[in-house]
């Protein structure tokens, strides 16, 4: 690596670094501002408080990666066109396009650290701030859903008409196998109880019909302990569920909800996908950010920087914006979804290269 790579390398990295310190900070500060009264509330101490931050703080600042990596971009570019620094660059005989390198550099470095935060690290960390603020920042949460629907075998289904999270009770129970598309046994019962010594169901005024053929055998009872491939976390809150799994356990789930059939498998396939994508998203902004600050401005940083602001701002304000169309199956194609502001942004960078004077 030469001299320039260094010094560009260097100056990128720590105005990242120091761009995040000053983000996080800020954000933290507006975030304690805001649930102040929550935590005064429930009577939280100090160590509870500073558990959730330390939880809270590399969520956020990953989250943010988009917006910092530009700043820091355009922040140490602008100073180096307001220093006459990238005239004597180019000057030299280093083409725009080398002189980039160093950038890129860099940015596939917080790209790698952004991936593995996101795929391995983050999600026992948000494990913690999830259950924090269910417990102490959400309300309580109610399973309102009816009419329950759910594959938990390869032939085996389950319906509910409604569930009580709070009781761990279920009312108008039925559990159907089906084999060679016939109905081979059906179970039903007036409510279904989880016992939490057993870890097992308890089915109340139950019914099972056992069809083998033209033949049905019919048997009933008052209770009857049965084991079922569904807990009451099934039906707990899914509140920010999907940010609390590593890769493999969230590959995992998505698998399990396939299998059931169940219809919010979009949500944890939207945000797998966006775990390969948001990286990308580091490189795509810092070759935007080097080329629109390497001339010098009558404005100064400033402007340069508050532009960087803005763009940041639109690109994450689009991606939110394609998401929530992704998730509400507005998009059918989640991936194109997901992608759609990372190849928006590329071509946006790429037309912007082709105008920069070499």
């Amino acid at each position: 690596m030469k001299i320039l790579d260094r010094y560009i390398l260097t100056k990128f990295l720590s105005a990242f670094f120091f761009v995040v310190a000053i983000l996080v900070t800020i954000v933290c500060v507006i975030d304690l501002t805001e649930k102040n009264d929550e935590f005064i509330k429930h009577n939280l101490a100090l160590e509870e408080i500073l558990g959730y931050y330390m939880a809270f703080i590399p969520y956020i600042a990953n989250f943010i990666t988009p917006i910092t990596v530009f700043i820091a971009t355009v922040f140490v570019t602008s100073k180096m066109a307001g220093h006459t620094e990238i005239i004597a660059i180019l000057s030299s005989g280093v083409s725009f396009r080398r002189m980039m390198v160093p950038y890129l550099i860099g940015a596939s470095i917080i790209a790698a650290l952004s991936f593995a935060l996101t795929a391995y690290v983050l999600p026992n960390a948000n494990k913690k701030r999830v259950a924090f603020e269910i417990t102490y920042i959400k309300k309580p949460f109610r399973n309102t859903d009816r009419n329950i629907h759910m594959k938990i075998g390869p032939e085996t289904y389950a319906y509910l008409e409604s569930y009580n999270n709070e009781a761990d009770v279920g009312y108008r129970f039925t559990l159907e196998t089906i084999k060679d598309n016939q109905l081979a046994e059906k179970l039903t019962a007036r409510r279904l109880e989880w016992n939490k010594d057993s870890s097992k169901w308890v089915l109340k005024e139950w019914q099972l019909r056992e069809i083998d053929n033209m033949e049905e055998q019919f048997s009933q009872g008052m209770t009857l302990d049965t084991t079922l491939a569904i807990t009451p976390k099934d039906f707990g809150s899914s509140y920010h569920l999907q940010e609390t799994f590593t890769l493999p356990e969230l590959n995992a789930y998505i698998a399990e909800l396939q299998n059931r059939g169940a219809d919010n498998v979009m949500i944890y396939q939207i945000e797998k996908y966006v775990r390969f994508m948001s990286p990308f998203a580091a490189i795509i902004l810092t070759f935007i950010g080097v080329i629109m600050s390497s001339r010098k401005s009558r404005g100064g940083s400033g402007l340069m920087i508050a532009t960087g602001f803005l763009l940041a701002f639109v690109y994450i304000l689009l991606f939110v914006f394609a998401k929530s169309l992704a998730e509400a199956k507005t998009i059918q194609n989640p991936v194109i979804a997901v992608w759609a502001p990372n190849i928006l942004f590329a071509i946006i960078g790429l037309v912007l290269y082709r105008k920069v004077p070499r």
